[in-house]
């Protein structure tokens, strides 16, 4: 397994970590302001932040180059994960930190025939912790996500890290549906909040998972007058504690019963 290099154990280290679909900063009003999303993401205090349909084409007004307008309006560092890449910019998911990143890898998740999809692969140094943590955004299509999810779980067993943080829209709406019972049994299974859409929230779209599950204290729908207008989605935020010996005890103890 590797743990990007480091060869002393860390102190335990409490972050915050978030996943918001930002509908191409297009709010509930019909308009596009990316001044109020850059808002929410400030609101969030977040170490980590997972964006979703973010819109990147060129233009003369605020509302162009999203990504690297809420980098600079937030002050955090932006990695591209762009899905759609056209003639007049791109489209996708953006990665936000402000820990430093050791490593990128793109995930290609497209399905023939289905709006392309992909996942952001970053090894991101938190408070001396390896974390390995995956952005991603799935598709329409329940059959599109059972075979993106079956990816997604192909990769996650390269074990770069103990600590493994998923998070993103996955527009599952049933909390029965294969992808989701597929992501538990790999994962642990989170609470879940509902997060769309903004105005009558009654999905759980948008969805955080940690590795492993204790790691994560809370879980909760950032749910105020400004995020029910800044996107037809509500941001998510989980409270995480990482700590090297918890986490040592959890995978010795899973090892054990695996040899059982």
């Amino acid at each position: 397994m590797s743990e990007f290099g480091s060869k002393f154990v860390a102190k335990p280290f409490r972050f915050a970590a978030a996943s918001y679909n930002i509908h191409q900063c297009v709010g509930m009003d019909g308009r596009c302001d990316p001044g109020r999303v850059a808002q929410v993401i400030r609101e969030l205090e977040a170490d980590i932040i997972g964006l979703q349909e973010v819109d990147s084409r060129p233009g003369l007004g605020k509302e162009s180059m999203q990504m690297d307008f809420l980098a600079n309006a937030t002050g955090l560092d932006a990695v591209p994960g762009h899905t759609i890449q056209r003639h007049d910019g791109d489209f996708g998911n953006v990665l936000l930190t402000r820990h430093p990143i050791r490593e990128v890898r793109q995930i290609d998740l497209s399905v023939p025939g289905r709006e392309p999809r992909g996942a952001i692969d970053a090894d991101v140094d938190i408070g001396g912790h390896p974390v390995r943590v995956i952005v991603t955004h799935l598709g329409l299509q329940a059959a599109e996500r059972r075979q993106q999810v079956k990816r997604l779980l192909e990769i996650l067993r390269e074990e770069r890290s103990r600590f493994v943080m998923v998070l993103g829209d996955f527009n599952e709406w049933l909390p029965w549906g294969r992808p989701l019972r597929w992501l538990h049994a790999h994962l642990g299974k989170p609470a879940a909040a509902r997060t769309f859409p903004t105005a009558f929230r009654c999905l759980a779209l948008d969805r955080i998972w940690m590795q492993p599950r204790q790691a994560i204290r809370e879980i909760r729908v950032h749910d105020t007058r400004l995020t029910r207008v800044a996107s037809d989605h509500l941001p998510l935020r989980a409270s995480v504690l990482l700590d090297a010996a918890l986490a040592q005890r959890i995978f010795d103890k899973q090892a054990e019963g695996a040899l059982s």
